[in-house]
C-alpha cells in the first residue's frame, strides 16, 4: 500500500477513536492533516482577536510549513496508529 491509502485509511480511524484526544493531540491531527492535503499555510489567521480556537489552528498548521505533504502523511499514520 502507498502513503496515500495508508493516510486515507488513518483518516478514517481517526473518527471511529475509541477516547477522544486531548486538545494538543487534535490540533496535531489537523495540522498534519491540513499539511497532507493543502501543503503550506494558505490562509489568513484569523482577524477577531477573540477567535482562540481559530488562532491555535492557524498556528499548528503554520508551524509544518516546508514539510512535505508525504512526511505530513506518515506523521498523520503514526499517531493515528499510536491512539488506536
Amino acid at each position: 500500500m502507498n502513503v496515500q491509502e495508508l493516510f486515507n485509511q488513518a483518516v478514517s480511524r481517526s473518527k471511529t477513536l475509541t477516547e477522544k484526544p486531548g486538545n494538543d493531540v487534535l490540533l496535531q491531527l489537523y495540522s498534519l492533516y491540513k499539511q497532507a492535503t493543502e501543503g503550506d499555510v494558505n490562509v489568513d489567521p484569523p482577524a477577531n482577536a477573540f477567535d482562540f480556537v481559530g488562532k491555535a489552528k492557524f498556528n499548528a498548521w503554520e508551524g509544518l510549513k516546508g514539510k512535505s505533504k508525504e512526511t505530513a502523511m506518515q506523521e498523520y499514520i503514526d499517531l493515528v496508529d499510536k491512539l488506536k
